[in-house]
């Protein structure tokens, strides 16, 4: 099953400086880039076609499978100081990844709608913003899928230490709830999509806020709870968090490591 990573973004609240033209999906955590790590996650699942969706920092992307390095994380023989290498695994030697610059200022729903010709004809597809990483059965979500909605989201618990405050008429504090521990849930990133979104999404349109919506309207879109591990990196303080994580050894992400 074909997997559709979003790979556009600029990610100016990760970016070391203003001129750093690396995109998000390459911010690294424990000597790989955040994009390996998600498609180290499908392959696990068996998804191993990847369509990138790229913009912002495509070169970059582009540079980093055309030049990669499976020594960075396999074991290897080498033969001779300087000699033939010889892999004991290997990570990407059955991925196909499809190459599509899909614009720098494009919506998601765009950028969907410009990967569509390499899709071919699965009916059923996945995608993901590229910025997300989770524990998640992705196997399970497709088989939860019903068979008359065009897609589904994973709905999470925000991992945001704000508190929300409870306030009355007169101002007197009422209460104060952490956001992580309310009863409310926010788009983690994991789709799973059929054809037909396409017959909601409309040219420069964005994926979630006009054709999900249109779709759950509908009543063909679902929305899948899932309450286990799920860690967005949108800033740095996030980009640390996770590669403390990796460092430990304890990333609950690294299906293909259990």
């Amino acid at each position: 099953m074909k997997v559709v990573l979003f790979c556009g973004g600029l990610g100016m609240r990760i970016r070391e400086n203003a001129s750093d033209a690396i995109p998000k999906p390459m911010a690294m955590i424990g000597g790989r880039p955040l994009l390996w790590h998600l498609m180290k996650y499908y392959a696990h699942f068996g998804h191993t076609e990847f369509v990138l969706a790229l913009g912002h920092g495509a070169q970059v992307i582009k540079d980093y499978f055309l030049h990669y390095e499976e020594t960075a994380t396999n074991d290897f023989v080498l033969h001779g100081a300087g000699g033939s290498v010889e892999l004991c695994s290997t990570d990407t030697s059955d991925w196909t990844i499809t190459f599509c610059d899909t614009g720098l200022d494009t919506a998601i729903g765009e950028r969907l709608r410009r990967v569509r010709p390499h899709l071919g004809g699965d009916p059923v597809f996945l995608a993901n913003y590229g910025d997300g990483l989770s524990e998640v059965d992705v196997n399970d979500l497709i088989d939860r899928l019903p068979d008359d909605h065009v897609g589904s989201l994973l709905a999470v618990h925000p991992q945001d230490s704000f508190h929300v405050v409870g306030i009355d008429a007169q101002g007197t504090m009422t209460g104060l709830e952490p956001v992580a521990d309310m009863d409310m849930r926010i788009n983690g990133g994991f789709f799973v999509l059929r054809q037909g979104i396409f017959d909601y999404l409309d040219e420069g349109e964005d994926l979630v806020l006009d054709a999900c919506v249109r779709a759950a309207k509908d009543g063909r879109f679902s929305a899948h709870r899932f309450d286990g591990y799920w860690a967005c990196m949108d800033t740095q303080k996030e980009r640390v968090e996770l590669e403390k994580l990796d460092r430990a050894g304890a990333a609950p992400w690294k299906v293909w490591q259990r």
